[in-house]
C-alpha cells in the first residue's frame, strides 16, 4: 500500500513537473502582465475611494462602488490563482498568502450570493445583530483595498531603481506627489466646510506632509471629519516617510548601492550598512506602538473640563494628538492649540505629550539603541556605557537643549506669560515649550505675547530642530553637537575633532558646516523675500516664521494666516526644503568628482 502510494505521488510529481516545463516559456510574460494591471486596478481602486468619500453620496453613487470593487475583487481573485497555477510550489505559495486568500474567499462568496442568488449577507448580518453593519464592512474592505493598493505599488518602486533617477531627485519626487496629493484630496467639496482655496489647501498639504504645523485656517473648525482624517495620514506619512524613503534606498537602489547605503547609514544612525534593511519593520513597530500608547495615556488623562460629545470623539482627539505629537507635526483640532482654556490645564497630557515628542524626535536608531540596551540586553544601572556614541550625542544634546531653554524661558517669562501660575504649572509649560519649541510647534502658552529675548532664542532652538532619523526637522542636534566640538577643537588649537574616545572625521565634519551653511542662507534668503511680501509686518515675526517653517516646527506668533499668496508660497517652499533639506545635501555631496587626485599650492589669508 505504502509502496503504491509512493507510485502515485512520483506520477503526480512526473506530471507537475511536465506543466511547469511547458508553462515556464510565457510564466514571466503571464505574471509581469498581471502585476502592470494591478497597478493600474489599485490606482483605479484608490480613485473611487477618494471619489466615495470626497463628493455627497446618493444611492446610484453607492450602487457604481459597489460594482467597481466588485470587479476589483475579481480581478485579485484571479490573479490569486493565477498565481498558484504557475507556482512550482502551489501549497507552499497558499500558506505564505493565507490570510489573503482567505479574505479573498470571503469577499468571493459575498460576491456570488448578492449578484447570482441575490441574497444579502450584510442584510442579514444587519437584522440578526440590530444594527445597519454595511457602512462597517464596506470601510474594512476599503482599509482592506488601501492595503493592497499599498503593496502593489511597494512591489512596483523595486524598479525605481531601473530609472536613471538620483535618490535626491526621487525623494524630492516623492514629498511633492505626498504634497500635491493632499492638496487635491483637500480640495473635495466632503473635506471642508463651505470650501477652500487652493493656496490655503496647498499650504495645509505641505504643512502636513513636512509635518510642520503651521495652518492658516482653523484645522477643527474649517474642516470635516473628512479633511481632518486627509491630514492626519498626511502626518503620518510625511513623518515616516523621509525615513522609510531612506530605508528603501538602502535595500533596492543598486546603483552605486555601497555608497548610498553609506550615507543612509550616517543618516539614520545606523551602525552598520546591513542595520539599514531591517530598520523598516522596527519604524513601523516603534511608530505605532507608541502612539498606541500615547493615545491610550492622553484618554485617559484629559481634564474633565473638556466637554466632549461622545467616547467616540474623546478617543478621535487622543489619536489625533498622539500621532501629531510623536511626529512631531504640532497640528491640533482645538482652535487655540494647546492653550486654550481647560486644555492648557490638562497637564497629565501635557507630560505625555512631551514623551511623544521627544521620542519621535530622537530618531528611530536612537529608540532602537535604547530599547535594545534596556530591555533585550538589561543593561538598565549601567546602560549609558553600552548606548552607541551617535545615540549619547544625541540624548546627551537634546536634554541640554531642553534644560537650557526651560531655565531661559522660565527667568524671562515668569511675570509674563507665566504670571499668577503655581510653581509646578510655571516648570511645566517651561519644559513643554522648551521640547516642543525645537520641531514639535504644540503651545501652552499664547506664543505672540512672548517676550523678544524668549523669542530669539525659541529662533535658536527651531534651527538647531531634532536629531537625525526622526520625524523632525532643523540642522539636526548631531550637526550642532560636532560644530560646537570642530570649533571649540580649533580654538584649542586640535588638530582633531573628538568625542568619547572616537575622532569624528573631515567629510562628517564639511557635510555638518554644509547643512547649517545651507540652512543659514535658505532662512536669510526666505526672510528676505518675506520682507518684500510682507512689508508691515516686524521682522522679528518674520524670522521667527521663517525658521519656523525651515525648521518644521510650526510655532506662529499669529501671523500666519495673514501672509499674503506671494508670502505663503515662501513659507511652502520653506517647509519643502526644510524636510528634504539634510538628506539631499548627504547625497549631493556623495558626488564624485572628475578626479582628486591633485592639490593646488597652499595659501594663507586672514580671517577673523
Amino acid at each position: 500500500m505504502l509502496k503504491l502510494s509512493h507510485t502515485y505521488i512520483r506520477k503526480i510529481n512526473s506530471i507537475r513537473e511536465k506543466i511547469n516545463v511547458r508553462l515556464f516559456t510565457h510564466k514571466q510574460f503571464v505574471l509581469r502582465f498581471f502585476r502592470a494591471i494591478s497597478i493600474l486596478v489599485s490606482i483605479l481602486t484608490l480613485g473611487i475611494i477618494v471619489f466615495y468619500y470626497g463628493f455627497p453620496g446618493n444611492e446610484n453613487k453607492a450602487a457604481l462602488i459597489i460594482n467597481i470593487v466588485s470587479i476589483s475583487i475579481s480581478f485579485y481573485l484571479f490573479k490569486y490563482f493565477t498565481h498558484i497555477f504557475y507556482d512550482f510550489h502551489p501549497l507552499h505559495f497558499i500558506r505564505q498568502n493565507l490570510a489573503e486568500g482567505i479574505v479573498l474567499l470571503v469577499l468571493l462568496v459575498l460576491i456570488v450570493l448578492y449578484y447570482f442568488m441575490r441574497v444579502s449577507l450584510l442584510d442579514y448580518l444587519s437584522n440578526t445583530l440590530g444594527f445597519d453593519v454595511e457602512p462597517y464592512i464596506l470601510l474594512a474592505v476599503q482599509l482592506y483595498f488601501l492595503i493592497i493598493v499599498g503593496f502593489e505599488l511597494g512591489k512596483a518602486s523595486s524598479y525605481v531603481r531601473f530609472l536613471e533617477i538620483h535618490p535626491s531627485t526621487l525623494m524630492t519626487i516623492s514629498f511633492l506627489i505626498l504634497i500635491s496629493f493632499g492638496a487635491g484630496l483637500l480640495m473635495l467639496p466632503e473635506m471642508t466646510h463651505g470650501g477652500i482655496r487652493f493656496i490655503d489647501a496647498l499650504f495645509t498639504s505641505a504643512s502636513a506632509g513636512c509635518v510642520t504645523g503651521l495652518t492658516v485656517v482653523e484645522t477643527g473648525a474649517f474642516f470635516t471629519f473628512k479633511g481632518q482624517i486627509v491630514i492626519l495620514i498626511l502626518i503620518q506619512l510625511g513623518g515616516i516617510n523621509i525615513i522609510t524613503f531612506a530605508t528603501f534606498f538602502a535595500t533596492f537602489y543598486r546603483s552605486g548601492g555601497v555608497k548610498y547605503q553609506s550615507i543612509l547609514r550616517d543618516f539614520l544612525s545606523a551602525g552598520k550598512i546591513s542595520d539599514t534593511r531591517s530598520l523598516l519593520r522596527k519604524i513601523i513597530f516603534f511608530s505605532f506602538t507608541i502612539e498606541l500608547a500615547g493615545t491610550i495615556l492622553i484618554f485617559i488623562t484629559w481634564n474633565p473640563m473638556i466637554e466632549f460629545s461622545s467616547a467616540f470623539e474623546r478617543f478621535y482627539y487622543s489619536v489625533f494628538h498622539a500621532i501629531s505629537a510623536f511626529n512631531n507635526a504640532g497640528f491640533s483640532l482645538f482652535a487655540h492649540n494647546l492653550y486654550q482654556q481647560g486644555v492648557s490645564q490638562s497637564f497629565n497630557v501635557h507630560v505625555i505629550i512631551i514623551l511623544l515628542i521627544f521620542f519621535g524626535g530622537i530618531g528611530f536608531s536612537t529608540l532602537e539603541d535604547l530599547y535594545n540596551t534596556i530591555f533585550v540586553r538589561k543593561k538598565l544601572l549601567d546602560f549609558w556605557k553600552h548606548i552607541k556614541i551617535g545615540s549619547k550625542i544625541i540624548l546627551k544634546t537634546s536634554i541640554f537643549l531642553i534644560i537650557a531653554g526651560a531655565l531661559l524661558f522660565i527667568a524671562s517669562e515668569w511675570n509674563n506669560v507665566l504670571s499668577g501660575q503655581g510653581l509646578y504649572r510655571k516648570i511645566l509649560s517651561s519644559v513643554f515649550q522648551s521640547v516642543t519649541t525645537r520641531t514639535a510647534g504644540f503651545n501652552s502658552v499664547d506664543i505672540a505675547a512672548l517676550t523678544q529675548p524668549v523669542l530669539i532664542f525659541f529662533v535658536f532652538l527651531m534651527f538647531i530642530g531634532a536629531s537625525p532619523g526622526s520625524t523632525g526637522g532643523g540642522i539636526k542636534t548631531t550637526t550642532f553637537s560636532i560644530i560646537i566640538k570642530s570649533a571649540i577643537a580649533t580654538i584649542r588649537g586640535k588638530k582633531n575633532v573628538e568625542a568619547y574616545h572616537h575622532t569624528f572625521s573631515f567629510s562628517l565634519i564639511d557635510r555638518a558646516y554644509a547643512i547649517a551653511l545651507f540652512s543659514i542662507f535658505t532662512i536669510f534668503t526666505s526672510t528676505l523675500l518675506l520682507s518684500f511680501t510682507e512689508p508691515h509686518t516686524p521682522f522679528l515675526k518674520l524670522i521667527f516664521e521663517e525658521t519656523s517653517a525651515f525648521g518644521t516646527v510650526g510655532l506662529s506668533t499669529g501671523i500666519t494666516p495673514f501672509l499674503s499668496d506671494l508670502g505663503k508660497i515662501i513659507i511652502i517652499v520653506s517647509m519643502f526644503i526644510g524636510r528634504i533639506g539634510p538628506l539631499t545635501i548627504a547625497f549631493f555631496l556623495s558626488r564624485r568628482t572628475i578626479s582628486t587626485k591633485y592639490k593646488y599650492p597652499e595659501v594663507n589669508i586672514m580671517v577673523g
